[in-house]
């Protein structure tokens, strides 16, 4: 039997044989693309040599790429772990054309390593091919049809609507018909009851897509029409883990030497076994799934965070953390101890993993520490619902507070219906479908974009020319129009450019389009499917002239300058503080600089110092910059030059060196280090585990900054008369300031005492409960300090009722009861809530104390009365 290591390495082998050139996977990750977060199909990094942008080096092309996918067709991230085959993460092997071989070739060669080489049995195996519609006027593929005639009896080549079978890159773009390779691995007795045909694309769990072959021949307009494209494009895509589970005779991915690893690592770590409980096995196949998920993304570069691919694969995590924290009674972190088994398994085939190995381990356990808090806190919030709703004589919390406990703090949904149903409630699934609707709605006008076809000026490629020029002639070669959040701009893409596209970290220049006194300003240029796109409020009334493109000097060279600490500053740190040392992602616009780095603890000041006169060394020796384009990799390897894991690199590089300092970088420099002026660091801290950043400024901006802090110091000596050790002075004020702070505190529990005991004095008693009352213009501060003060004087048999108004005439209700009073069923909490109504305000606590402030100062009396009602005093 063969091994998934086996199976990857004779996927590449056999189409090397055929004339493919093997590449290596891009990274999960993608950066640089508006368009997507994730790679999701093998296709992603050929994406500017599908759409024409750059010419294919290679013409025919084949890998194993590393996917994720977390939402469309069959690939839920709330189904993942339910059945035997779905992930999130996944590997997808692909063979590429690029205007060479089509159908023909595509086809026989896919029937060729099935058959002939992995001997999967012919009898098992189906296809399907595109039925046509009508409504575009496409015709059935009877091509693909009649080639697969040659390798199948007629009843296994199947007719597939649109919806399976004409695959499409987006909205607009490449597209064209497909045609799947399905195969049935149920038992010889199951198919002769049911034909396998009858099972294809319907869901099945052992009658299952293998393979789908793209035959990629048309071009979708924005209108929707199609037409032809110039050169067509072969793009397969084989899902690596259901190959697998065919060639090694399995009924479930989860069962193959893919998984079986990580799923006997867990059940050893959690004393369960699989097999024996599906909830357990569910969680099981959850958590294998989710932590390569998890691994690779964080050796891509992407943390996990509160937005964008950050919040997904947090998302991710926190799953995983759920499944494990309620069936496999883990409560504490011990997913990260997974991490060396997925290396043994995946290490090979993705070096990255073993090189982050500390770095992983490390973000996932903070992370699972994190979310195993919040689920702590949750469950205590919940309780608390409960137990209100429970006192209210209700057996349902509403949907907005499992709402609220669902999108503010992070709390599983499932998990609330979990707790819930052991208390014997439910929740107002209603309107927690309502407030979830509602966000989702919010989130979709914020991100709504609507693109329209490029108006194409003339053909021809763009030119990149702003390395060595900061102005040029130029025309326009397309442009469109791109509407968002009811804001209108237009997209411009030229012949020949200054511009730098916004990339790696580097914000994109801006400028000017001039044509006489037709001036247009470039206010942001972005990099899209490989191209500098300009983006403008209007366009030039002369599209068809010849234009003077001129970026902003002044912004471009404060940029540069940045970008060029930010080198300086990388080798100062691995200098200072170790080559464990690398970068993790970097921000450069004219203003300020950001730089994120591997290192397990805080710097001190003496490492930030060290650092800044390391990297300021070098600024003053003024070293001259050396530029190498088109290098080979491997003769930048050579050179010293740092690969980043996350990044995907091409054939040839550009290469910058000040010095000592080589990295790959294609972002703007200054010519000389001397240029930058001053580096200064402004600011450093932690952004994830293991992971610190710095802000730094240089050039005018350190000017600005140490102008301020000159004003700043000269202001503060003027209130003290200048005198000449200003430090003493500052020590002396600050000591003077601690004892009369000291005295007034004395004097405010003095005052808060004697209050207390008034109000004591004058207290009331109700059916043998002593009721203390304050009401006026009050501190805040004194109204809780006082509702304390009456609790511990008079512990049992007591409620503090305060209906007051701060000096700027704010309500604020507040609430003490003595325990055996709540023990007898009396609840702060709940009575300030209802009585808050009548202020226009909220609150609450717990039930032996609450406060809440409100809007309506003229509702103070009625919510003084509501709360004495409530109580029954």
């Amino acid at each position: 039997m063969l091994t998934a290591k086996e199976i990857r390495e004779s996927y590449k082998d056999f189409f090397r044989s055929k004339g493919h050139q093997i590449v290596p996977s891009a990274p999960m990750v993608i950066k640089d693309d508006p368009t997507l977060m994730f790679t999701n199909a093998g296709m992603n990094q050929f994406k500017d040599i599908i759409l024409g942008n750059v010419a294919a080096k290679h013409r025919r092309v084949a890998d194993s790429q590393k996917c994720l996918r977390v939402s469309g067709k069959h690939n839920d991230l709330e189904e993942v772990g339910m059945d035997t085959y779905h992930h999130t993460m996944f590997e997808m092997l692909g063979n590429w054309s690029f205007g060479d071989y089509f159908k023909q070739e595509a086809i026989d060669w896919a029937w060729e390593y099935l058959v002939d080489v992995l001997k999967l049995n012919p009898d098992v195996l189906y296809a399907t091919v595109f039925e046509g519609s009508p409504a575009e006027g496409l015709s059935r593929d009877d091509e693909a049809a009649s080639i697969w005639a040659k390798h199948l009896p007629e009843s296994h080549i199947i007719n597939g609507n649109k919806h399976d079978n004409f695959w499409e890159m987006g909205d607009t773009g490449p597209c064209g018909p497909c045609s799947e390779i399905h195969i049935d691995l149920r038992s010889p007795e199951e198919r002769a009851a049911v034909p396998g045909r009858d099972l294809v694309n319907h869901d099945h769990p052992q009658v299952i897509e293998i393979w789908n072959l793209v035959f990629m021949q048309y071009n979708r307009k924005a209108d929707g029409s199609l037409e032809p494209l110039p050169a067509k494009v072969i793009d397969t895509g084989m899902g690596f883990e259901r190959l697998c589970m065919a060639l090694q005779g399995k009924k479930s991915n989860y069962d193959t030497d893919v998984f079986t690893p990580l799923i006997n690592k867990i059940g050893e770590l959690a004393g369960k076994k699989y097999g024996e409980d599906a909830k357990v096995d569910v969680a099981m196949r959850v958590i294998a799934d989710h932590v390569r998920t998890i691994a690779f993304s964080i050796a891509d570069s992407q943390l996990p965070g509160n937005a964008k691919a950050g919040y997904v694969i947090r998302r991710i995590l926190r799953r995983a953390v759920r499944y494990a924290y309620t069936f496999l009674d883990q409560k504490q972190a011990f997913m990260y101890r997974l991490v060396d088994t997925l290396i043994d398994s995946m290490g090979e085939a993705y070096p990255e993993l073993p090189k982050q190995r500390d770095l992983i381990m490390k973000v996932i356990k903070e992370e699972e520490d994190a979310f195993l808090r919040t689920l702590e806190n949750g469950i205590r919030l919940l309780d608390s619902a409960i137990a209100s709703a429970k006192k209210e004589g209700k057996n349902e919390i509403s949907g907005k507070e499992a709402f609220i406990l669902y999108d503010t703090y992070g709390f599983p949904l499932d998990l609330t219906e979990l707790i819930l149903k052991e208390n014997g409630m439910t929740l107002d699934q209603a309107e927690f479908d309502s407030e979830m609707a509602a966000q989702k709605a919010r989130a979709r006008n914020a991100a709504a974009v609507e693109t329209g076809d490029w108006v194409v000026v003339r053909d021809g490629e763009q030119e990149f020319v702003g390395y060595d020029m900061t102005k040029t002639p130029t025309r326009i070669l397309r442009y469109r129009k791109v509407k968002q959040k009811n804001n209108e701009f237009y997209q411009i893409v030229l012949s020949v450019t200054p511009f730098y596209a916004e990339m790696g970290g580097q914000v994109g220049d801006r400028g000017h389009l001039v044509n006489g006194d037709d001036i247009v300003e470039i206010y942001d240029t972005k990099r899209e499917n490989g191209m500098g796109v300009h983006l403008t409020k209007k366009l030039p009334a002369d599209i068809e002239a010849v234009f003077e493109a001129e970026i902003d000097e002044e912004a471009r060279k404060a940029i540069s300058s940045n970008h060029t600490a930010t080198h300086l500053l990388h080798e100062a740190l691995r200098e200072v503080l170790g080559t464990h040392v690398e970068q993790r992602g970097s921000f450069v616009s004219p203003d300020v600089l950001r730089f994120d780095f591997s290192h397990f603890q805080k710097l001190t000041p003496e490492e930030i110092r060290r650092v800044e006169h390391l990297a300021n060394s070098r600024v003053r020796a003024a070293i001259p910059r050396d530029e190498k384009r088109c290098v080979s990799i491997d003769k930048a390897r050579e050179m010293g030059a740092m690969a980043l894991f996350g990044e995907k690199y091409g054939d040839e590089v550009r290469v910058i060196r000040y010095g000592s300092s080589v990295e790959l970088c294609g972002g703007t420099h200054v010519d000389n280090t001397g240029n930058i002026g001053m580096i200064k660091i402004i600011s450093e801290s932690s952004i994830a585990a293991g992971i610190r950043r710095i802000e730094a400024v240089t050039g005018a901006r350190v000017e600005d900054m140490l102008d301020k802090m000159q004003d700043t110091l000269r202001e503060i000596g003027s209130m003290f008369n200048n005198v000449p050790d200003l430090v003493q002075a500052l020590r002396k004020s600050i000591d003077e300031n601690a004892e009369l702070k000291h005295q007034a505190e004395e004097y405010f529990k003095e005052r808060v005492n004697v209050l207390t005991n008034e109000l004591l004095a004058k207290a009331r008693e109700v059916n043998g409960i002593k009721v203390v009352e304050l009401t006026g213009i009050r501190l805040p501060e004194v109204v809780k300090n006082v509702a304390f003060g009456v609790r511990a004087k008079s512990p049992e048999h007591t409620v503090f009722i305060g209906a007051t108004k701060d000096p700027a005439e704010k309500p604020l209700l507040t609430l003490m009861i003595t325990e055996d009073l709540v023990a007898d069923g009396m609840n702060a909490s709940t009575t300030v809530r209802e009585a808050a109504k009548l202020i226009q305000g909220g609150g609450g606590g717990q039930p032996g104390f609450a406060q809440a402030g409100g809007k309506n100062k003229d509702g103070i009396s009625a919510a003084y009365e509501k709360m004495h009602s409530i109580l029954g005093l």
